[in-house]
């Protein structure tokens, strides 16, 4: 299991130079001017994961298999996107369909890129996108919400159900709040999240820097950092033109280039993990002669959902999952060390799946 993160801004904040970088392609035109990406670019990257490689090693495996993530280019948004100015209406639409939204704010000065309103203000731009996306969602919900109403002052407990939980966003949305913040209990989450509200999806602001802070940031990337923590959301920092030259050097020549930079790793590495703990997601492995391979699945998963991930058959036929820690597995040099030292267990039905853990499954065909 992977997850679809649409990428989000204005017009000339940097998106698809991000995204070019992302999958090391140029598949998205990046040009000085709006709407240069006028259908949605899609691209699937491997998740970077050094445990991987010491897996792959101890297991002396033939093949590794990272997990991947799919980016969605998406579009460039202008105000009054909701009532369908630029592009709005094929917005609005394409964020419906992913999972989360990396939000990209301009965070550098740059008299040769023009901004769509002429001045550099990211926290005010995400204030500009996030109003879109509630007028967008408190219109549709006045829409549907009455219907609903009749069906369940009739009785209708599934229409009340809704009712209740539509009722919630609206209020919020009333109050110029997102409808993440709506406060669900553990049956609501769901349901809530199938009502498609743009603003349900979890965000991750994005703040693309110049060159020269994209080690410690700016007073802008700041700013932005102090609004995400007022929000619960997510923050990285990230030079994009960075990233692009990144993604165009031979792998032997990236860590220097980094060093140079004050930089310790991709901003990549850091925007994928950001993704991670903003979906709750985290990673178990399997590991043998064949391959080692990341698999992902949210946080709280049972082991039969994971062998889920791997294959429908496995979660139907689920038995037992042979389970060693990550750490167990690499500092006892594998499968025999663990199962010698007592670290290798069998977990059933029940078992909370954590990250890290290698797993092989026992199931009946």
């Amino acid at each position: 299991m992977g997850f679809k993160c649409g990428i989000v801004g204005l017009p000339n904040v940097g998106k698809s130079t991000l995204f070019n970088a992302l999958t090391q392609t140029a598949a998205a035109q990046a040009a000085n001017y709006p709407f240069c990406t006028i259908e949605p670019n899609v691209g699937d990257v491997a998740v970077p994961d050094a445990r991987l490689d010491k897996l792959a090693a101890i297991a002396k495996s033939a093949q590794i298999v990272p997990t991947r993530i799919t980016f969605v280019d998406i579009a460039g948004l202008v105000r009054g996107a909701s009532k369908g100015e630029g592009l709005g209406n094929q917005f609005l639409a394409n964020i419906r369909e992913v999972d989360a939204i990396a939000h990209v704010l301009r965070c550098f000065e740059d008299d040769d890129i023009t901004h769509v309103e002429g001045r550099i203000d990211p926290a005010g731009d995400a204030e500009t996108v996030e109003t879109e996306l509630m007028i967008a969602d408190l219109e549709s919900l006045e829409r549907r919400v009455v219907p609903l109403e009749k069906r369940a002052k009739g009785g209708d407990k599934e229409a009340k159900e809704q009712h209740t939980l539509m009722a919630k966003a609206i209020a919020l949305l009333r109050e110029g709040k997102p409808a993440r913040l709506a406060e669900l209990s553990a049956e609501e989450s769901e349901p809530f999240r199938q009502l498609g509200l743009l603003t349900s999806k979890p965000v991750l602001y994005v703040c693309n820097v110049d060159e020269g802070a994209a080690a410690n940031g700016n007073q802008y990337s700041i700013a932005v950092e102090e609004m995400a923590k007022r929000q619960g959301a997510g923050c990285v920092v990230i030079s994009a033109r960075i990233e692009e030259e990144v993604a165009q050097l031979p792998e032997s020549e990236r860590p220097e280039f980094l060093a140079h930079l004050g930089l310790e790793e991709p901003g990549l590495n850091r925007l994928i993990r950001a993704g991670y703990a903003l979906l709750g997601l985290l990673t178990f492995f399997t590991a043998g002669p064949k391959e080692t391979r990341a698999w992902t699945v949210t946080k709280g998963s049972r082991a039969p959902q994971a062998a889920g991930a791997i294959h429908t058959d496995f979660e139907h036929g689920f038995i037992r999952a042979e389970t060693i820690a990550y750490d167990d597995y690499v500092s006892l040099k594998g499968e025999a060390g663990a199962r010698d030292a007592g670290k290798f267990r069998l977990e059933g039905k029940e078992y909370t799946v954590q990250d890290g853990d290698v797993m092989h499954f026992r199931f009946n065909t």
